[in-house]
């Protein structure tokens, strides 16, 4: 129970070499300023993990942390899961990135964007970037009050996703009328005077808000949208989806229509 309890806590410590390819591969790419300091490996398990570790004492210097053997039981202490396979990596945060300070070049003419509000679960965060990156979405939107706080939990859920997309943070409002103002169809995902996502038109350029299951979506943000789509069911079933599940369909119905 405490181990549960624990992946609410911020946290800069990510786990395995998902996680740690990812923050390597997303500094290459300029898309996040986070920063390895201090790889920790299990001494018992370096025959097993050579080829990974050989790997990360190269780069090391050039990327500046490094690496320190310890036992299997320090480990385990400052993790939450049991998938890290010996591998953990203390890092800096993320600087956030408020959308309406950033160049307007960095927003794609033609583009899929995301805002999630409301996800009430690190993990479900987690999930729902790992369906949206796999569609194909260009960026996700948060609100400043977001999962990344718990950073390392979000990232192993995500497989990595987390970390490779181009986060940026914005009131739902503000983020609605910013892409209006860049001629994107704004949609939000609601049932109340909706159309059903199998018959509407989502080819890009799409902003999708996706709300979570107890709040849904702001009136506010509801009056500026252009569109309002529903996922219909297979039988009555009276409740609704999780805000994960609901991203990850929505996600791939715009990846369909826009082979």
């Amino acid at each position: 129970m405490v181990k549960e309890q624990e992946k609410f806590i911020p946290s800069n410590l990510f786990e395995g070499m998902t996680s740690i390819r990812a923050i390597l591969k997303a500094g290459e790419l300029g898309i996040s300023d986070r920063r390895i300091t201090e790889i920790l490996y299990d001494a018992d398990r370096a025959h097993s993990r050579a080829k990974e570790l050989h790997y990360l004492g190269k780069i090391s210097r050039e990327r500046g942390f490094v690496l320190t053997p310890c036992r299997a039981e320090e480990i385990d202490a400052l993790t939450i899961g049991n998938s890290h396979g010996g591998i953990v990596a203390r890092c800096t945060d993320r600087t956030p990135v408020f959308l309406e300070e950033i160049a307007p070049e960095k927003i794609l003419e033609k583009g899929f964007y995301v805002m999630l509000d409301g996800i009430e679960d690190p993990y479900n965060f987690g999930y729902a970037l790992r369906s949206i990156y796999a569609a194909g979405a260009d960026g996700i939107i948060l609100p400043q009050r977001n999962w990344m706080s718990a950073a390392g939990v979000v990232c192993r859920a995500s497989a990595g996703a987390s970390e490779l997309f181009p986060l940026y943070t914005a009131a739902p409002d503000v983020a609605a009328a910013y892409f209006h103002q860049k001629e994107y169809c704004v949609v939000c995902a609601d049932k109340k005077n909706s159309v059903s996502a199998w018959a509407v038109d989502l080819h890009r350029p799409i902003f999708l808000i996706v709300g979570g299951e107890k709040r849904g979506i702001r009136a506010s943000v509801m009056a500026q949208a252009d569109c309002v789509v529903r996922i219909d069911y297979g039988r009555d079933f009276p409740a609704a989806l999780s805000a994960a599940s609901a991203a990850a369909i929505l996600s791939y119905e715009v990846f369909r229509q826009n082979q």
